[in-house]
């Protein structure tokens, strides 16, 4: 029996839209460039060959080039073409060269070098918030270690009890800039199976001990033990679940950790 016109048509994969072309086209880009298929120094394939190979118009190429270059993962010089940049022009905080630079980590060097960031800005914030803090904003603290405490037999409610106390943190620092790269960093590490790795049995009630101990000396006024209570546990804590068959950074942690 005959198909009619509607019943056929069902059948066709619809093309997708120009816009969402270009993701997807941007979105492989990136993942060649920051995987180092594309090196630094490399040039683009010319605009017809790389339509082609895309399956879309010279119109949606040249837009996502474009994306590219607002990335800083590749620079359009006339007569030139477009060449692949080195990693320092590159906008990590980028959410799809963020995402694309963690989902292809392999030796976890990228999420060690996370953690040394991280670490850095979240040690800095709690020095603030010990330094100068309400006691409201102390009693918010208090309150978003006692959630963690209650959800502690509850994976997923934990993780997300944990995420609330950094944020938490991170606002009454009243440090923008820091707070908003420590969000991204933070947001994106924890979608990531390899940043969550695997923890031991006594992980969650370490990881409560470190939440207290920045607690407790931010509610005593004592920014530099907030400040080292913050930086040992994001490292400790990293160090604590990061994937077996690897070997963590511990030279670049060193350097990274505050002075006494």
């Amino acid at each position: 029996m005959a198909l009619d016109a509607m019943a056929a048509s069902r059948l066709i994969p619809q093309r997708l839209p120009a816009a969402r072309l270009g993701v997807a086209v941007v979105a492989e880009l990136v993942e060649l460039i920051v995987t180092g298929q594309l090196k630094e120094g490399d040039l683009l394939p010319p605009e017809g060959p790389l339509s082609e190979h895309f399956g879309v118009s010279r119109t949606v190429l040249r837009e996502s080039v474009k994306r590219l270059e607002e990335k800083g993962l590749v620079i359009v010089s006339q007569g030139r073409g477009t060449q692949v940049l080195a990693p320092g022009y590159w906008n990590m905080l980028d959410p799809v060269v963020l995402s694309a630079l963690i989902d292809n980590d392999e030796s976890l060097g990228v999420l060690d070098e996370l953690t040394i960031v991280r670490a850095s800005l979240e040690s800095a914030m709690a020095a603030a918030v010990a330094q100068s803090h309400t006691s409201e904003e102390l009693l918010r603290l208090e309150n978003a270690l006692t959630a963690m405490r209650a959800s502690e037999s509850e994976t997923d409610s934990f993780r997300q009890a944990d995420v609330i106390f950094h944020y938490a943190l991170m606002e009454i620092s009243g440090n923008r800039l820091a707070e908003n790269i420590a969000k991204h960093l933070y947001k994106r590490a924890v979608e990531s199976t390899r940043y969550q790795g695997i923890n031991p049995p006594d992980a969650v009630a370490l990881t409560l001990d470190e939440h207290a101990a920045i607690v407790e000396a931010i509610g005593r006024g004592d920014a530099p033990g907030a400040e080292k209570a913050m930086h040992d546990h994001i490292h400790v804590s990293w160090e604590r679940r990061r994937l077996p068959d690897h070997a963590p950074r511990a030279k670049a942690a060193k350097k990274a950790q505050p002075s006494e």
